[in-house]
């Protein structure tokens, strides 16, 4: 009898769902914080050094120096800024929307300084003699723009202007900011054009008074950058760029532009997959997944997240990774329906057969994920915090949302003798009363033989090996600044450029590239690579110089070299730490034999990715990272999936020989074998979509994932699972023969 309420009730639920994501999605997405790499502005990590010889860098002198960056950033007017400390003596800034980008730097990294000097550059006064917030921009007596200060004492400032007239002819008061003992002076600098001093006023009568003006030649804006630095007090430290990232507007707008575009293809795609091939059941995946997607935005906002680039790759990929679990789940009930069940025993198998698989794969998932977030940096850590949360929704969703809504439909018993609305083909169907415990489930794979062509898969794998060795030994990787140090460019036009052109216009900036790459579809975008790290100053001339040529601000990221050994070790030590945690969790839910061979696996997709850079030379940098680790944590997902059926039928039979063990892994082979090949396909899909319409930032992010996950579904099927089958080969020949040395002892 049909159940029409269980049906209403779906439509129900489905309508409901829809009615609540759309009215509150579009809010949802405007609340949610854009990172710098998708709105412009940029990123700085500072040694932080004592100003004095002697002096050491505490905790108060890291608080009070993150209180004086505040002050800044606010004469700034940026929104939500960052700023963390890490370690003992490091701040890492983060100014997200940031207009001009050279004032912020200045700003920030300007000590503030105030000294009041003679010509022998002795100091006569300092900032402390200034009243805190007293400077303001104004104009003198001839209408030039000046900075009026206040001072705390009257007296003080006369006998300063009372030593300075009594060295005429040298009565002058100079004024510097950031005065360098033995390096600046008076004498160097009094002839120059632009000399570094701010100010040098001829003193001719004493003053007694607390209202001071400095003037010089500044602008309005350099009067008042000058008044603001001075309100928001000197630094009690020097900082120290090590590592710097910065992203202009346009460039940030077009990133987001094109990678919510790529998602868009790629959600359709996965979408359109599930729709045509599980049918009903993909319909539920379908919504499920709208919801999912719903879900991570919520959480998101929630959490007052920033969003990245990374991390919009991340929720992409996630969609493909969310739809695994439905897939599991989907195989597990075609393969009962074949096996001549009911649609609701099915249905019931199904979802309690694949529980613990599901819930394996997305913890081996998570422990790359955590790995990611603690040793990477913030927009690694950006897609880290994205791939966990992407895990859980997902779980979720996948688990619970599809035995809610799929329930409905099969409790309906409206679809109780319509196997193909959930894929399955009726020829295909066994007679349930000829059905054994002994008995396999029907496959389109059955003919092929894994077992038996081992030897060829681990031929294969061993060439690509040593072809791998060979082109690391020789050809080495195309290690980016993250590594190797040093200072990258991004330039971006609206006409095509050419290396010349490019190298030309550094040259007049006197800058010397390493090298000079030209990408985008018509070369509208070059990379630039230097050597050493370019200071402040270069950083602002060459932005300055290429946003006045072409319209567009580039992006620059510098990197110094002890960064890029921290980078390097840290990347080893993630990757190190991923494969122990997943050695371990594999261990207590299977067994020691399958987590080696998992790790061996996973170690071959990591290789394989690395020979694969080295081959096609793209430039290896922290998202290579991030999407190694990632392959690390997904891969691991089809080799559970195989595992847990080679477990479910060695429950099932007695294996005895070496040829039932074998069986056994060529049974489950053939039974994951589609499994296997559609949940690689759904983030393929997305991958492909973000590789040919996503942003150029990821480019090499999407090439990584998308080499790592044609290993890793290579590995799962023909290497992991082959070689647990030769050492529990070994393990069971060693367990026979004790067990017949036993049965020969003689009686006593």
């Amino acid at each position: 009898m049909v159940k029409r309420s269980r049906i209403i009730a779906f439509f129900l639920l489905v309508v409901l769902l829809g009615g609540m994501m759309g009215t509150t999605a579009e809010k949802i997405v405007k609340n949610i914080k854009l990172g710098l790499d998708l709105q412009g502005g940029f990123e700085i990590l500072y040694e932080v050094k004592p100003t004095k010889e002697g002096e050491k860098i505490t905790k108060d002198v890291l608080l009070s120096t993150v209180s004086a960056l505040n002050k800044r950033i606010n004469v700034l007017g940026v929104s939500e800024p960052r700023i963390d400390v890490e370690g003992n003596d490091r701040i890492r800034v983060q100014l997200a929307g940031v207009k001009d980008q050279n004032k912020a730097r200045e700003i920030l990294s300007t000590e503030a300084k105030l000294t009041f000097r003679d010509v022998h550059d002795n100091v006569l006064m300092d900032g402390s003699d200034l009243v805190e917030g007293g400077a303001k921009q104004t104009f003198d007596d001839k209408g030039k723009p000046s900075v009026a200060i206040q001072l705390k004492d009257a007296n003080k400032f006369k006998e300063v202007t009372q030593k300075v007239l009594s060295m005429a002819p040298n009565n002058v008061l100079v004024i510097w900011l950031d005065f360098e003992e033995g390096v600046d002076s008076y004498a160097k600098e009094v002839g120059k054009e632009h000399p570094k001093f701010i100010s040098a006023a001829q003193v001719n009568e004493v003053f007694n008074q607390t209202d001071v003006s400095i003037v010089g030649n500044f602008t309005v804006e350099e009067a008042k950058q000058l008044a603001d630095l001075l309100n928001a007090g000197a630094l009690p430290v020097e900082l120290k760029e090590i590592y710097s990232t910065s992203v202009g507007a346009q460039f940030g707008e077009q990133a987001l532009q094109k990678t919510i575009f790529a998602g868009i293809i790629g959600i359709a795609l996965v979408f359109l997959f599930m729709l045509v091939f599980y049918r009903l059941p993909g319909i539920v995946a379908v919504v499920t997944l709208s919801v999912y997607i719903y879900l991570i935005l919520l959480v998101f906002d929630w959490m007052n997240g920033v969003l990245t680039l990374p991390g919009i790759a991340a929720l992409i990929l996630g969609v493909g990774m969310a739809v695994d679990a439905n897939i599991i789940t989907y195989e597990r009930i075609k393969d009962e329906l074949k096996l001549g069940k009911s649609l609701m025993s099915a249905y019931r198998i199904g979802n309690r057969g694949s529980f613990g698989t599901i819930l394996d794969a997305n913890i081996t998932t998570i422990i790359a994920g955590v790995v990611l977030f603690v040793y990477g940096t913030s927009s690694v850590k950006g897609f880290a915090t994205m791939l966990i949360i992407s895990i859980l929704a997902s779980f979720i969703t996948a688990v619970y949302g599809t035995r809610l809504l799929l329930g409905l439909l099969v409790k309906s018993r409206l679809f109780d003798k319509k196997p193909h609305y959930f894929g399955v083909n009726p020829k295909d169907i066994l007679d349930i009363a000829k059905v054994t415990d002994d008995t396999d489930v029907p496959t389109k794979f059955a003919r092929l033989d894994f077992v038996k062509r081992s030897k060829l898969f681990f031929t294969i794998s061993g060439a690509m090996v040593v072809i791998g060795l060979a082109l690391l030994l020789t050809a080495k990787l195309n290690l980016g600044i993250d590594f190797s140090s040093g200072t990258r460019v991004d330039l971006m036009s609206e006409k095509p450029l050419t290396t010349e052109e490019v190298k030309q216009e550094l040259n007049e900036l006197r800058l010397k590239p390493k090298d000079v790459v030209l990408s985008g579809n018509n070369n509208e975008m070059a990379i630039v690579r230097f050597l050493g790290v370019l200071d402040q100053k270069e950083i602002s001339q060459l932005k300055s110089h290429f946003k006045e040529k072409y319209g567009i601000e580039p992006n620059v990221s510098t990197v110094s070299p002890t960064v890029g050994k921290e980078l390097a070790r840290n990347a080893f030590i993630s990757v190190l730490i991923a494969s122990i945690g997943i050695i371990i969790y594999v261990t207590v839910r299977f067994e020691m034999y399958m987590a080696i061979a998992a790790i061996v696996a996973l170690l071959h997709d990591a290789f394989f990715i690395i020979a694969f850079f080295s081959l096609t030379r793209l430039e290896v940098d922290l998202t290579f990272i991030a999407a190694v680790l990632t392959i690390v944590g997904y891969s691991i997902n089809d080799t559970i999936v195989t595992f847990d059926r080679i477990r479910y039928l060695m429950k099932k039979r007695t294996v005895k020989t070496v040829d039932d063990l074998k069986d056994v892994v060529n049974k489950a082979l053939q039974q994951t074998f589609g499994r296997s090949v559609n949940t690689v396909l759904t983030v393929v899909f997305t991958v492909v979509a973000l590789l040919l319409f996503g942003s150029e930032a990821i480019r090499n992010f999407s090439f990584a994932l998308l080499a790592g996950l044609i290993s890793g579904t290579y590995s799962s099927l023909f290497i992991a699972a082959q070689l647990w089958l030769i050492w529990k080969s070994k393990q069971l020949k060693k367990g026979k023969q004790k067990r017949e040395q036993w049965e020969a002892e003689p009686e006593v």
